[in-house]
């Protein structure tokens, strides 16, 4: 098993060396594009476009490719990936992300309310409530922690990631159910194409 590279780390060598190739902790590569093809169960190409082509997909050896990249898989070398049965996340599905937290800012900024500040003091109310409902039926006092944890209240940080993890499940569901019901749309690639289409 591959040691993870620890991030803090890199990051303060990348400000100390301007740039990584002496990073101690791991094995700088001359020709980057050949790290694409070591065998692995993610591969994540997240930098420029068109780097897994026709002339390296059939040297490509992971199980799942996930494009946090716009565009690293061309035409081409899709459909051989496809036939290698290696799984792709596309790009317009896995980058949406980005999209989706700039969507609920807009929002934000339209409305001039900040996310959660009619919610909060509700959320409070509720949480101490639910602490003492916990007490009555135990017995036992709930700690200081657990008391904060459930009567806290989201913030707004909290209420911009329920957003977002909500909005990519029933993106992917959709995706899903999109392959589920058309036999001739085998990948996700093709579901996220045609699911805008259908709706």
């Amino acid at each position: 098993m591959t040691k993870a590279i620890d991030i803090e780390q890199l990051h303060h060598h990348i400000e100390e060396h301007e740039g990584i190739q002496t990073f101690p902790c791991a094995q700088f590569v001359e020709q980057g594009e050949a790290v694409l093809e070591k065998q692995c169960d993610i591969l994540i190409p997240a930098a420029l476009e068109s780097q897994i082509t026709m002339e390296n997909a059939d040297r490509i050896d992971a199980k799942l490719i996930v494009e946090a990249a716009n565009g690293p898989i061309s035409f081409g070398a899709d459909d051989i990936l496809k036939k290698k049965g290696i799984v792709v996340i596309p790009d317009a599905y896995a980058n949406a992300g980005g999209v989706t937290v700039s969507y609920f800012e807009w929002i934000r900024n339209i409305s001039h309310i900040r996310f959660g500040r009619m919610e909060r003091r509700h959320d409070q109310i509720r949480g101490e409530n639910m602490t003492k409902v916990l007490e009555e039926a135990t017995g036992h006092t709930v700690s200081e922690q657990i008391r904060n944890s459930i009567s806290r209240g989201a913030d707004e940080l909290d209420l911009v990631r329920s957003g977002l993890d909500d909005t990519v499940r029933l993106a992917y569901q959709e995706i899903r159910a999109t392959m589920e019901n058309d036999e001739k749309i085998t990948d996700l690639r093709t579901a996220v194409y045609v699911l805008p289409l259908e709706n």
